[in-house]
């Protein structure tokens, strides 16, 4: 049996990372991966064929890797920033929409009076996320340092109004006292959501810690666009494991974990096994359970296994979409994130409809074009044209919704986009045969 210093099961960007801090603090390692590729869900692949294209699969902006990271480990990796952070069309009025500019803060201060009628939302608005960027300042250095208590973070943190709010609080509370219109509280809401499922309002809090780790990436909360989809953060990571003399095994099947250092996996040669002094699992506390139950050990204590609650879609467009806005550039609008049935009311409204078992209808969606800000993940001739990429996120769709019975919910959604469009297509009747009344009338009195 093989022996190594550190034996590290899964090759996501955690195990990459790991792997090459250890190889190059001298340590032997060895890296299983069950998959035919490193990097987990931070990958790029080419879904349509025919199309050259990749997209990043699953995660696609970079926020909570730390630079220090990417200098210290020499990482080939570049970021770019996105100037505009997000755009919302109005419910109310689809022809106007809210476009919030991170290079024009007078631009955007007139936004918030045009939709809001007075300064005050967007005051607050600047209060809130200067209070948020001051906390990420001082809280994101210490995810590098030994875990600190929640006392210690709160002094460091020094801002015990905002401490209660965020931290100890459910988010809804200070949303619902910082900001008066629906809107904005959304807008402000859907960091708290893209990535759980969870009532705004709820005492487990797990929509704040959703919250906090949208705003605290390296103390600016900002979300990059890494050149090349999040295929290059993989790669960067991966060279700078195996450079500095990481073994990585990918296609391997870990059956058993021991306690005691010992892994055994399968792969295409057959059963296999190692020991190290040290195993590191960038695995699902769950699944590490069912490796070490293989071997008799008792389980780790963690929670049930996780549920999915987004729904993901790429797409490619051969142009981008028209806006009803006509005073905004498509190419600003879709550059950040464009927000869709994401009022605060909505957003409570489709988790309370998704939480008793039904899929919410309308259903809150976010969508992002990355090729806005990167072309390299373009083919030469795409690059050339006028196509982008689209990534569409659904919020509060549990996978459990579509367990039971795929094919009834599908008949469902499709029957209710058929009552939809009748229903428009009757009211598009009526207006126009009110025209035709008004225009009669016209005529009659012309003549």
């Amino acid at each position: 049996m093989i022996s190594y210093d550190d034996i590290i099961v899964g090759a996501g960007h955690n195990g990459l990372t790991a792997a090459a801090y250890l190889a190059r603090a001298g340590r032997k390692v060895l890296v299983l991966e069950r998959a035919d590729h490193v990097g987990g869900a931070a990958i790029s692949a080419s879904p349509f064929p025919g199309v050259d294209a990749r997209l990043s699969r699953y995660s696609y902006l970079v926020s909570l890797m730390p630079r220090r990271v990417i200098a210290g480990l020499g990482l080939d990796l570049r970021l770019v920033r996105r100037r505009y952070s997000s755009f919302t069309p109005l419910p109310s009025a689809p022809a106007r929409g809210l476009l919030v500019d991170n290079g024009d803060e007078a631009a955007t201060a007139a936004a918030f009076t045009a939709m809001t009628g007075t300064g005050a939302e967007f005051e607050q608005w600047q209060r809130f996320y200067g209070r948020m960027t001051s906390l990420a300042e001082r809280v994101f250095p210490t995810v590098l340092e030994p875990l600190r208590s929640s006392e210690q973070v709160r002094e460091l943190v020094g801002d015990d109004e905002l401490w209660r709010s965020v931290v100890l609080r459910p988010l809804g509370e200070v949303l619902g006292s910082t900001f008066s219109n629906d809107t904005i509280r959304g807008i402000v809401a859907t960091d708290a959501l893209i990535g759980t499922f969870a009532d705004l309002d709820s005492e487990s809090l797990a929509q704040n810690i959703c919250f906090l780790y949208h705003l605290i990436g390296n103390g600016t909360g900002d979300w990059d666009v890494p050149v090349g989809g999040m295929g290059a953060v993989t790669d960067a990571l991966a060279a700078a494991a195996i450079s500095a003399g990481a073994t990585i095994l990918t296609g391997v099947d870990v059956t058993a974990v021991d306690p005691s250092g010992a892994v055994s996996w399968r792969d295409g040669a057959g059963a296999r096994s190692a020991t190290g002094s040290m195993v590191l699992s960038n695995l699902a506390p769950v699944v590490l359970n069912g490796l070490l139950a293989a071997t008799g050990a008792d389980p780790i204590d963690t929670e049930a296994a996780p549920e999915g609650a987004q729904l993901k879609v790429n797409v490619m467009l051969s142009r981008l979409p028209r806006l009803k806005d006509v005073s905004v550039d498509p190419r600003s609008a879709f550059a950040g994130t464009f927000h869709i049935n994401e009022d605060y009311s909505q957003l409570q409204q489709a988790y309370a409809v998704a939480a008793a078992g039904r899929v919410p209808d309308p259903v809150p969606c976010e969508i992002y074009c990355h090729s806005l800000s990167d072309r390299s993940i373009l083919g030469a001739d795409l690059a050339d044209s006028d196509a982008q990429t689209l990534t569409l996120f659904g919020l509060h769709v549990p996978a459990r919704l579509f367990r039971a019975d795929n094919d009834a919910q599908q008949n469902d959604a499709q029957r209710n986009d058929a009552q939809r469009n009748d229903a428009q297509r009757n009211d598009a009747q009526r207006n126009d045969a009110q025209r035709e009344v008004v225009l009669a009338a016209t005529l009659r009195s012309l003549n």
